[in-house]
């Protein structure tokens, strides 16, 4: 399974929160998963954090991601020209990048937020 970690479970992965949930903890500690995040959530997160609304040690960020062995996730012309493509189920640009790139790059977004089930098999709602 490939699975894009949309900003929530991420930080809640990171923190090693309840707030992640059992189904997305065993989801992410599959043995055969490959992991992903997506510039687009680490661009959202930096903004909550300037805002002064998140408080991320961003150096220990990277270090979990490296040492997880989690793959960067760009976000590319492509994926903005299937964002922009669409269904407007959700208003959020951040989310609607996260599911673009997820069926671009043949991926499950792993996310709590019920609102982009409506994009279909790409999202996995946990």
């Amino acid at each position: 399974m490939r699975l894009l970690l949309d900003s929530h479970i991420l930080l809640w992965w990171f923190a090693g929160s309840r707030e992640l949930g059992k189904r997305a903890r065993e989801a992410i500690d599959e043995p055969d998963v490959e992991l992903f995040v997506s510039a687009a959530s680490w661009w959202e997160l930096s903004i909550k954090h300037a805002l002064g609304k998140l408080d991320v040690d961003w150096a220990a960020a990277r270090t979990i991601l490296r040492k997880n062995e989690i793959s960067l996730l760009n976000v590319t012309f492509d994926h903005a020209d299937m964002a922009a493509s669409l269904p407007a189920h959700h208003s959020d640009p951040f989310d609607r990048m996260l599911v673009a790139q997820a069926q671009f790059e043949g991926l499950q977004l792993l996310t709590r937020d019920k609102r982009l089930k409506s994009y279909g098999a790409t999202v996995l709602c946990v």
